[in-house]
């Protein structure tokens, strides 16, 4: 009997994120939905390929290895594909052996709004608007990009990277960049470097990591021998002075990440060659626009960066 879903970490990830589903949509965009049907039911047991996410979530699903009692990570497809998809989705989890049991097949709806009813943090898809959707509800949601160079990873690491603004944070700092300039928004976060920031779209997914991670940290303090496996930075353009606000924010949280990068312009790429996250998370496509080896790259389109 699966633990209750309230008490997990639980990411959501729609079944084209997860695996290539490209062949089989493009049948059913061609020759429609009975030949889309036949397609699915005639390919049962051969497995799907691996999507942009698969590597992350399998990676992620380790979560519970490390904590066999109480299981405290989740994945669930939401997904808008058919049952029919959804019976070869689950040999190919199986195939896989990806600890995965809840799903939602919707039939060409899209799954967006139900987000919040399987207790989802995170939801990960590669369909434009579903994400857009989602984040226009205030739901936590980020578009897995394309990238050729994801590959499995034999490390015993989860290593996740973050924006700050407008990913963890909300984008009132950004808006006056935006606006008004990088020397105005230097001297309002420097004038407010004392007063928090509110939470961004991920904000709860990050302060389930590391809570997590202070799991950890005290399995550590109990036993040297044991190993944390999951890591977090934050990677983000702003320098100092407007620094100190990001930490200001991080301590009202009482959350911290294992490493801090205020880059000041620099190309992020530079650090996530180095960091390697299995997963990075931006609201800049811009910053996002580059293949980085082993890196599955998130946008998130959130704030006035998106408008």
């Amino acid at each position: 009997m699966p633990y209750p879903i309230e008490d997990k970490l639980v990411i959501a990830v729609s079944s084209s994120a997860l695996f290539n589903l490209e062949q089989p949509d493009r049948i059913f965009k061609d020759e429609g939905q009975e030949a889309y049907k036949a397609y699915q039911e005639a390919h049962l047991d051969e497995p799907l390929s691996e999507g942009y996410a698969f590597s992350f979530i399998q990676k992620f699903l380790q979560i519970n290895e490390k904590n066999s009692k109480e299981k405290p990570a989740e994945v669930v497809v939401l997904s808008r594909n058919s049952p029919a998809t959804g019976k070869r989705v689950f040999r190919s989890i199986r195939h896989y052996g990806l600890e995965i049991s809840r799903a939602a097949f919707l039939q060409g709806k899209s799954p967006y709004a139900y987000i919040p009813a399987f207790n989802a943090s995170l939801f990960l898809s590669a369909n434009k608007q579903d994400v857009k959707n989602a984040i226009d509800a205030g739901y936590p949601a980020g578009i897995v990009l394309p990238n050729s160079n994801i590959h499995e990873e034999d490390g015993d690491e989860l290593r996740i990277a973050f924006d700050f603004d407008g990913v963890i944070a909300d984008d009132r700092s950004e808006v006056v960049v935006q606006e008004l300039g990088l020397s105005e928004f230097h001297q309002q976060e420097d004038a407010q470097s004392s007063i928090p920031l509110f939470s961004g779209p991920l904000a709860d997914f990050f302060k389930k990591i590391s809570k997590l991670q202070d799991i950890e940290a005290r399995k550590n303090k109990e036993d040297s021998s044991y190993k944390r496996f999951i890591r977090t930075a934050i990677i983000t353009a702003r320098n100092s002075p407007a620094h100190e606000r990001v930490i200001t924010t991080l301590d009202e949280w009482g959350v911290s990440p294992d490493e801090t990068f205020f880059l000041g312009g620099m190309q992020k790429s530079r650090i996530l060659e180095v960091f390697k996250p299995h997963m990075f998370f931006d609201d800049q496509r811009s910053h996002l626009d580059q293949n980085v080896d082993g890196v599955s790259l998130v946008h998130i389109p959130f704030g006035i960066a998106n408008r």
